[in-house]
């Protein structure tokens, strides 16, 4: 069996942690200086183990095995949100390169290839999954050419440029070349904590589906409009949000959640009576008739909005994210590895959050492991895992590779 080497984990994941350091976080944005070197790096850390490494033209990073085995591919994501936490994404690149180190250690899973990987942009600084949704083929150049930083609005393309990946193809996932994929992650919510337990086997992977809804009302005088005449784009705005509340849990699953991101007023000012009102919402679910079922209340309460408060509406589905389903043989070999290692402490789960996964999964056999998240923090630089349910992540993961491979070597 193949054993980690816990010290160099944690050693490595402190040291990625140094690309960009943030207080006790990072601030490591895609093709950001300090991305492109945590990439670099571990493209150098990819060769030392024997793999044959390069960085693709949106700025993948790959560690090929070379072997003309199937392998396994193992990973997670490079970069960070901004100002946010040392271990998301982080903890799956690194867990794929200690887990590659391991096996070329051990002389019976030597023969086993783990092909590490490193995603681009999970995070969506310029396109959400850009990196995965690159690898199987989902982007197009158009929507390179199209996509801009959410922060300070610099274009793809001259970030390709600057990053120095202008030309270099783009990387596609061979099928016949990976038994499949795995990805471990940090929980990102306190489930584990709350219950104890310290893996938890990913059983699917919601989809979210996000809206922007637009309500065009009458800009006129807050002091002199009878309000009889009114038609206030931002109740209507504020009616629907209520309305969302009131009607969602009747078609909601049982781990359903919607979320108001931001309402806009226009112009916003006090002694004015909005004339329009841009509302961004978004639900999520791993199961597809659920997502479709809120698709059509939504709709019919945005058409009853606009009704009684005497408003024009518009909606638009801007993002449309598929759930996924794990693999069950990959899950079984995780929670098998975890009652071997920490019996008791396994619980299946779904998750909330995307991730790369769910993308490679299209391609690709696929499953996830979660570990704690101290406190369900994530997305700040606060966020923080125990070291010893780091090695035991990594650990459980180990395992589970190397029954996957036998498996597939039978």
């Amino acid at each position: 069996m193949p054993k980690i080497n816990a010290g160099r984990l944690l050693s490595e994941l402190r040291r990625f942690a140094q690309f960009g350091a943030y207080r006790t976080g990072v601030h490591r944005p895609t093709y950001s200086k300090e991305d492109m070197a945590s990439r670099r790096w571990l493209a150098q850390k990819y060769e030392a183990v024997g793999l044959q490494s390069h960085i693709d033209g949106v700025g993948n990073v790959f560690g090929m095995p070379r072997s003309e085995r199937r392998s396994l591919l193992i990973g997670s994501h490079a970069e960070s949100q901004n100002h946010a936490g040392w271990l998301d994404g982080a903890l799956g690149v690194i867990y794929g390169l200690e887990i590659a180190r391991t096996f070329a250690e051990t002389p019976d899973c030597a023969g086993l290839p783990i092909a590490p990987v490193a995603w681009a942009d999970e995070e969506g600084h310029y396109v959400p999954l850009l990196g995965s949704r690159s690898c199987v083929g989902e982007i197009a150049e158009a929507e390179i050419d199209r996509a801009v930083n959410i922060d300070h609005g610099l274009s793809l393309r001259k970030a390709l440029r600057a990053a120095g990946l202008a030309g270099v193809p783009r990387t596609l996932v061979e099928p016949q070349r990976h038994v499949g994929y795995l990805e471990a992650h940090i929980e990102q919510s306190d489930a584990l904590e709350a219950s104890s337990k310290r893996i938890g086997v990913v059983t699917s992977i919601v989809g979210i589906w996000q809206y922007s809804i637009v309500f065009h009302g009458m800009q006129n005088h807050a002091g002199t409009t009878r309000m009889a005449i009114r038609k206030d784009a931002g109740v209507a705005a504020a009616t629907l949000a209520m309305a969302i509340a009131k009607r969602f849990p009747e078609g909601a699953g049982p781990r359903t959640v919607w979320t108001t991101g931001r309402i806009t007023l226009e112009p916003g000012a006090p002694s004015i009576i909005p004339g329009k009102a841009e509302m961004l919402f978004q639900f999520r679910d791993s199961e597809m008739p659920v997502l479709e079922r809120l698709d059509a209340v939504l709709r019919k309460l945005v058409e009853e909005t606009a009704i009684t408060t005497g408003c024009r509406a518009e909606i638009e589905r801007t993002e449309t994210g598929k759930p996924w389903h794990m693999d069950p043989a990959f899950q079984a070999a995780m929670e098998n590895a975890a009652a071997r290692h920490a019996p008791g402490s396994c619980v299946r789960m779904p998750s909330g959050a995307s991730h790369d996964a769910q993308v490679v999964a299209r391609k690709l056999r696929a499953a996830m492991l979660f570990v704690p998240s101290i406190g369900g923090i994530s997305h700040h630089w606060t966020e923080n895992t125990d070291d010893a349910d780091l090695v035991l992540g990594c650990q459980v993961l180990a395992d589970a590779a190397e029954t996957i491979l036998r498996g597939e070597s039978r």
